[in-house]
């Protein structure tokens, strides 16, 4: 997501007392996006690095009061509400951090601390892939559950307009303008996350669709959704809202299988025709014995629904179905590996499936 696009939804996010978190490589201006948020609303910026933190540094050294035990108040702690409190570098950090972080989240407090009325809170992040050192991939849903995700990517026709008020020379302007792909190589932002919706992310969500405009929820309700709730759940919800038919469900897809339903996922795009890859995957993944004993008699037709939708969506897509069916099948016993070996059987007598399982043998 561009900027300007990411600025706009975090402010609207923390006016109504929710957390975004930024996913972004260093130097795409995550920093400098809460620098100018805090300047456009008057708010004091404070930055906490709490990859370079101890737990003393963030919750203030105890002290004796009498018969009990008191924090001083740690010296970066804000006197008024007029503030944006950055915390960056959040999967760098220590984990006894990250849970000190957890109750200024749910709670805005630490220990005896209470983050003055009106404060808001917004995090940064890298992404978790081998060119970080010590970047962790965080795993913990309650705490990631905490937050609003949002990617941000360069662009380089909103690099240039906005280099033009930063002073930056001409040459530089000049040479990124004509060579546009030198304004970094890190263009895709791979969080690694799988969100998952709770009666919580809704009520957060919620919080924030009631801060926008009919206009900005065409715009941006997907974004928002799929960074709270995850992009499947996303998807079927702003289908829902702005009347556009429902995904049908995996058990729809497999058994019974149309020609509508066909022409919708041939008009998806990458995000759509992954969401409901993922769908499929996932329900095979959780089938319960009742499902398994009715698909187990029905595995021609899900076979062939599944060739079906081969047909329509990318091949690498398809056959990452295909994949999953042999994994499934290596890994179960009894009448869930039986139907994952009947399934499979079925799908190897189409050419082109045959084909992709010698190869990955």
């Amino acid at each position: 997501m561009k900027v300007q696009d990411v600025k706009y939804l975090s402010r609207k996010i923390m006016e109504t007392g929710e957390t975004p978190l930024l996913w972004g490589h260093f130097g795409v201006g995550k920093t400098d996006l809460a620098r100018e948020i805090a300047e456009e609303t008057g708010r004091e910026l404070i930055i906490l690095v709490i990859s370079q933190m101890e737990p003393g540094d963030l919750i203030g050294m105890p002290s004796r009061d009498g018969e009990r035990t008191l924090f001083l108040r740690p010296d970066w702690w804000p006197i008024e509400g007029n503030v944006v409190l950055m915390i960056d570098e959040v999967n760098r950090a220590h984990r006894s951090i990250r849970n000190a972080i957890m109750q200024l989240l749910i709670d805005r407090r630490i220990h005896n601390h209470f983050l003055p009325e009106g404060s808001w809170i917004m995090a940064a992040a890298n992404p978790p892939d081998e060119d970080y050192d010590q970047v962790e991939l965080i795993t913990d849903p309650a705490f990631m559950s905490r937050f609003f995700h949002l990617e941000l990517t360069p662009d380089p026709d909103e690099w240039l307009k906005w280099s033009k008020t930063q002073a930056i020379p001409d040459c530089v302007i000049t040479f990124i303008k004509e060579y546009p792909e030198f304004l970094s190589r890190d263009t895709i932002v791979s969080m690694r996350l799988e969100l998952r919706p709770s009666p919580r992310s809704w009520f957060k969500l919620g919080r924030v669709f009631e801060n926008l405009g009919v206009d900005e929820i065409e715009k941006y309700g997907y974004v928002l959704a799929a960074g709270m709730v995850g992009p499947e759940a996303a998807r079927t919800f702003m289908s829902k809202i702005q009347g556009s038919p429902l995904q049908p469900s995996p058990k729809t897809l497999l058994l019974e299988l149309d020609e509508n339903m066909l022409k919708r996922l041939s008009r998806d795009d990458i995000s759509g025709t992954s969401a409901s890859v993922l769908r499929i995957t996932k329900h095979l993944s959780e089938l319960d014995e009742m499902l398994v004993q009715e698909y187990f008699q029905m595995v021609p037709v899900i076979a062939e629904n599944l060739l079906r939708i081969g047909r329509v969506i990318p091949r690498d897509s398809f056959f990452s179905i295909v994949r999953h069916v042999v994994h499934q099948m290596e890994g179960e016993k009894g009448m869930k590996r039986a139907f994952f070996e009947n399934l499979l059987e079925e799908l190897a007598m189409d050419h082109d499936v045959m084909k992709f399982l010698q190869r990955s043998d």
